[in-house]
């Protein structure tokens, strides 16, 4: 069932909003040569903590999932897509490192991501960074009232087959609120005009996930969780929660 939110509720769905772009500000600082990603995913718990926020990414646990999720970051380095644990891996000069984050604040969710690179992009990968942001941009424009979830697919998919990337088959964003994963489901693709109409109340977690390889298909880790790219290329994700109110897309997870 899909939720439409009143004011009072996008209000506090902010404040979370900020908690998590306050977290993913931290864990960016923090990720430099040598660091592991368990460090920043303590980086990340501290925010949360210092915030009276929890986390809805720990101990999450789909029917996919072989055990519940360790960490209150997913954290995805190089060929890794999407919902990568943090190990003891120590970050080297000139990863690509994607961050997703989520809490939840007084009953109510934000999720977002980023990536960036450890230390100066190479050309390759800043183009690919560039390209999902502009995809996010590009769905975020199209999350207006009359529009539907078809047309912020398409633009997302306009943006990313444009530039000859691929899309991480089967998965894209979602619907949020007082749980991370709400209907309805988000496409990365998708044709203008179809699916769930936009109405305001609306809350939608907007989140690219581009393949440099330009294939859309992945692998599993045997822990279950992170998703690679079947070609080894490497890969992007960036997300904001974002409002759809008669003004306008209204992004829940700036800082």
């Amino acid at each position: 069932m899909v939720e439409f939110k009143s004011e009072a509720a996008l209000a506090a769905m902010r404040e979370s909003g900020r908690v998590v772009a306050t977290a993913l500000a931290e864990v960016e600082r923090a990720a430099g040569v040598g660091v592991s990603l368990r460090e920043l995913d303590e980086v990340a718990r501290e925010v949360l903590r210092k915030a009276g926020a929890t986390s809805p990414f720990l101990g999450y646990r789909p029917a996919f999932a072989p055990v519940p999720f360790p960490a209150v970051i997913c954290a995805s380095v190089n060929d890794a897509v999407v919902h990568g644990i943090p190990t003891g891996y120590r970050l080297r000069d000139g990863d690509l490192v994607s961050i997703d984050c989520g809490a939840l604040l007084d009953g109510w969710a934000g999720d977002a991501a980023v990536s960036f690179t450890v230390g100066p992009p190479r050309p390759e990968d800043q183009r690919l960074i560039d390209t999902a942001r502009r995809a996010l941009e590009a769905g975020i424009a199209a999350a207006v009232v009359g529009n539907r979830t078809g047309d912020i697919a398409h633009a997302i998919g306009t943006v990313a087959r444009g530039a000859g990337y691929g899309l991480l088959d089967g998965y894209g964003g979602h619907g949020i609120g007082r749980r991370m994963h709400e209907d309805p489901h988000l496409p990365n693709e998708g044709r203008p005009g179809r699916g769930f109409p936009l109405k305001p109340g609306l809350v939608l977690a907007i989140e690219p996930m581009l393949i440099a390889g330009g294939t859309d298909t992945h692998t599993t880790d045997p822990d279950g969780w992170t998703l690679r790219t079947t070609d080894g290329t490497r890969a992007a994700h960036v997300e904001h929660t974002v409002a759809i109110t008669p003004t306008g897309p209204r992004i829940l997870t700036l800082p």
